[in-house]
């Protein structure tokens, strides 16, 4: 939200409640397929599903509901769109009370072990 709301172009996604596989099907339509399913309150990749098509986004929102509700207390998730062919860059920075900071160069993520 913060991104968006500065002028930074953002992959398209929707973060708000989702109540029911029918407003989960408009949402999922209105992205496009590929969608990325996430744990709202997640990371480290628990809760994630990738979903091709419509036929397959029931069974992965109720798995990534429980996957995020046993690891993060906390079944909400989000979509977006999957992108494809995409690498996971980090950029780590450390900062002190002393407004000094630096990077600790780029790092590619894309393939980590769980």
């Amino acid at each position: 939200r913060i991104a968006s709301s500065a002028g930074i172009k953002c992959v398209p996604g929707y973060d708000g409640e989702i109540d029911d596989i029918s407003g989960a099907l408009k949402i999922a339509d209105d992205i496009g397929y590929p969608i990325m399913i996430k744990a709202s309150a997640g990371g480290g990749g628990k809760g994630m599903r990738i979903v091709r098509n419509s036929s397959e986004l029931l069974g992965a929102l109720n798995l990534s509901r429980q996957e995020a509700k046993s690891n993060f207390g906390d079944d909400r998730v989000l979509f977006e769109r999957a992108l494809q062919s995409s690498r996971h860059v980090e950029i780590q920075v450390l900062c002190d009370h002393h407004g000094n900071a630096f990077h600790l160069h780029a790092r590619d993520c894309s393939i980590q072990r769980r």
